[in-house]
């Protein structure tokens, strides 16, 4: 039998000029973003320029990590201890606990067979919080045209996780530019590689320079090139607090190469991912997501449902496709399982039962597809999956 031997955690590596451009500051040794010589301008502040202009926004703060951009924004937003905020019931684990570590409450929404989350459901909350934590898990993005008409009408502010969709589009449309503020993050697995680090991004002055004194800017805010002019700093530098959680010029020098490269690599990733959904599509019992045409996205993992299948049944297509190279993940396990986790999983946050995304859940498959994969490896991924899914799938037939 064919079997894969690849690595599902293996990165490419730095390009070679983020390489050079990071021994320039190890050798220099001004690390910290606002230790620059005289007439220096930093590696960070040049990245927040061009990572605004990437994005198409006025304004952007590069970070610690991801989770701290949205609790960053979510602070900027005046978000306080117990005030409740909307999000997906499918997501993972750093958007609940950036909402908790404000002392707030999660409302979790529902999840669709689109894996996108339920607008319905949305719908039907929305008057319970003033703010969404709107997290396109995965990758897929909803009908962001509807999300921001109920969401406009009943006044709550939108903030989008786009940790997974760097660089996609909605109707033309990039990611993180429907909402309030964008949040991204830069940690080995997504789409730029920097260990950790992360980016919020707005066109608000007030929100942005809120988020710039909250990152720590020790009212150094006049080295910033992509933040809003001093008299925005006056009205709010005295009254917000620093939370300290800035991005520092080595990881910045490594990053602005990978974000030159970075509508060639959200090609290459969709090429993989189109490859082993196209090998997927027509297994007997599994459940291909299909895109729909206002989407642009990004394919660095690919999802499945086994829908109505018994924990048995997935365990052993688990099984088999391990024994086989192949890694998938299960969102539907009783216990969270390295980042596989379920709404209420978060057990520092009350959960209200939703019978139809249990169920969703519960059928849940996940591949990474890093661009260490040649197409020869998608292809031999999707021919495993497929015989090993039938296979399993014939037995149940059989019993």
């Amino acid at each position: 039998m064919e079997r894969f031997t690849g690595s599902f955690t293996q990165q490419e590596p730095i390009p070679e000029e983020g390489i050079e451009a990071a021994l320039a500051v190890l050798r220099h040794g001004r690390l910290h973003r606002y230790n620059v010589a005289a007439g220096e301008v930093g590696e960070v502040a040049l990245l927040e320029q061009e990572f605004a202009a990437a994005m198409g926004s006025r304004y952007a703060l590069a970070v610690a990590s991801g989770g701290h951009a949205m609790a960053t924004a979510l602070r900027a937003v005046g978000v306080k201890p117990g005030d409740a905020v909307l999000s997906n019931a499918f997501t993972l684990a750093p958007v609940p606990g950036a909402i908790a570590s404000m002392g707030a409450v999660p409302v979790y929404v529902g999840v669709t067979e689109a894996l996108t989350i339920d607008l319905d459901d949305l719908a039907a909350k929305v008057d319970r919080a003033r703010v969404l934590l709107l997290s396109h898990m995965r990758g897929h993005i909803c009908d962001m045209d509807r999300l921001m008409a109920i969401c406009d009408a009943a006044g709550v502010v939108v903030i989008e996780d786009c940790a997974h969709t760097m660089g996609a589009t909605w109707n033309g449309v990039m990611s993180g530019r429907h909402g309030l503020i964008g949040c991204y993050s830069t940690q080995t697995y997504k789409h730029m590689n920097s260990g950790e680090g992360g980016f919020l991004i707005s066109d608000d002055d007030e929100v942005m320079a809120r988020a710039v004194i909250l990152s720590g800017s020790y009212m150094l805010y006049g080295r910033h090139l992509a933040a809003p002019g001093p008299e925005v700093f006056e009205r709010v530098k005295y009254v917000t607090p620093n939370v300290s959680g800035r991005m520092d010029n080595l990881r910045a020098a490594i990053l602005r190469p990978q974000l030159r490269r970075l509508t060639e690599q959200c090609a290459a990733w969709t090429e993989r991912y189109q490859l082993v959904e196209e090998g997927l599509r027509g297994t007997p019992g599994l459940t291909v997501i299909d895109r729909p045409g206002a989407e642009v996205y990004v394919g660095s993992s690919i999802q499945f449902l086994l829908l109505d299948w018994t924990e048995r049944a997935i365990g052993e297509v688990l099984s088999r496709c391990a024994a086989r190279g192949v890694e998938l993940k299960w969102f539907g396990g009783a216990e969270p399982t390295a980042f596989t986790s379920r709404y209420d999983s978060w057990r520092y946050a009350p959960v209200e039962r939703m019978p139809a995304t249990d169920r969703i859940l519960r059928g849940i498959m996940d591949m990474r597809l890093p661009l260490t994969f040649s197409l020869e490896d998608c292809a031999l991924l999707a021919r495993i999956i497929r015989a090993e899914v039938a296979a399993v799938q014939q037995g149940m037939a059989a019993e």
